[in-house]
């Protein structure tokens, strides 16, 4: 366990290391980038990340993957944007159970067919990232839900809050991010997650009810990507069926690995994820003014993803390593 916990402890230092000299390189490109109005900037690219990559932890953490994280975002908010539209009456707030609750049964179907016809989650996330856009075009025949659909008081929670640094849905993420770290640290299924990742064939001969904890994670993961969903609403104060969500399942993926969530499951933070998706978060708000174009910063995400597996590889290859020499020498 201590050895677990050095290595985690040096990945957090690597990326907040990582994240101090490329701000302050980009600073000095571009003194704009350390303004106060660039840090509020980079705070709202943050929210709606941050929160479905708790989800997507606890999911690589039991050894799976979400990868329908994104569309289950867009199928969110477009249910949730049409009950608004066609029923303008109904109270705004009603739109998060809506949405977590739509998100919840999209993750659930997730387990249940991971776990009912014993395939790899990345074949069956796959089919369901395509199954629940087409769903997200049917359902609201291909046509955007416009802003004046959407309450002002939910648009508004992007925007107005106690103080001026922290608008409303960057508050729900920190809420989010303190629930997911008592989850993971204190609770009895979050410990049985990182059993199950650690070391899945022996998890069942333990008493780990491996079939319910797969399903408690996807739901959950699928939830948190609902109350993304409504959160996009209330960030861009509109839905549309084809870019809603789309290629977000890369970025809240590469928040993950950076963050130091092996893929190889049973290790990962809630600090390490954190640190991810502000990272993540300042190379998509540098890239403007360093006059990139936006379409690069796919390519980044890919390539951020692709470091962080070899570091990730070679710092499990080399964990075994000590741990065999450390067993060999003994006497």
């Amino acid at each position: 366990m201590n050895a677990v916990k050095s290595i985690l402890l040096r990945r957090e230092i690597g990326i907040f290391a990582a994240i101090v000299v490329f701000c302050a390189i980009v600073g000095i490109a571009n003194p704009r980038f350390l303004t106060t109005d660039n840090f509020r900037v980079i705070l709202l690219l943050m929210p709606l990340v941050m929160v479905a990559a708790m989800g997507e932890m606890l999911v690589i953490i039991a050894r799976h993957v979400d990868l329908s994280v994104g569309s289950t975002l867009g199928f969110s908010a477009m249910m949730t944007a049409l009950m608004f539209k066609l029923a303008p009456g109904i109270p705004w707030y009603l739109g998060f159970g809506v949405a977590i609750g739509i998100g919840a049964v999209l993750g659930l179907i997730n387990g249940a067919m991971i776990i009912a016809f014993r395939l790899p989650a990345i074949i069956v996330t796959l089919g369901t990232l395509y199954l629940y856009r087409g769903l997200t075009f049917i359902a609201s025949d291909a046509r955007q839900i416009d802003r004046q659909f959407i309450p002002g008081p939910l648009k508004a929670m992007s925007a107005n809050s106690p103080t001026y640094a922290l608008p409303w849905i960057v508050i729900i993420a920190v809420a989010v991010v303190l629930i997911t770290y008592w989850f993971a640290n204190h609770s009895r299924l979050g410990r049985q997650v990182y059993a199950i990742g650690s070391n899945p064939a022996a998890a069942p001969l333990r008493g780990i009810p491996v079939t319910a904890v797969t399903l408690a994670v996807f739901s959950i993961s699928g939830a948190l990507a609902g109350l993304a969903g409504i959160m996009y609403a209330s960030r861009w104060a509109f839905v549309n069926p084809s870019n809603t969500g789309w290629g977000f399942e890369f970025q809240v993926i590469a928040a993950v690995v950076i963050g130091g969530v092996s893929i190889n499951g049973g290790v990962g933070s809630v600090l390490g994820v954190v640190l991810g998706v502000l990272l993540l978060s300042c190379v998509s708000a540098a890239l403007p003014l360093l006059g990139i174009a936006g379409t690069v910063q796919s390519a980044i995400y890919g390539l951020v993803i692709i470091i962080a597996l070899v570091i990730d590889q070679t710092v499990r290859e080399r964990g075994i390593l000590a741990l065999a020499s450390a067993r060999s020498a003994r006497p």
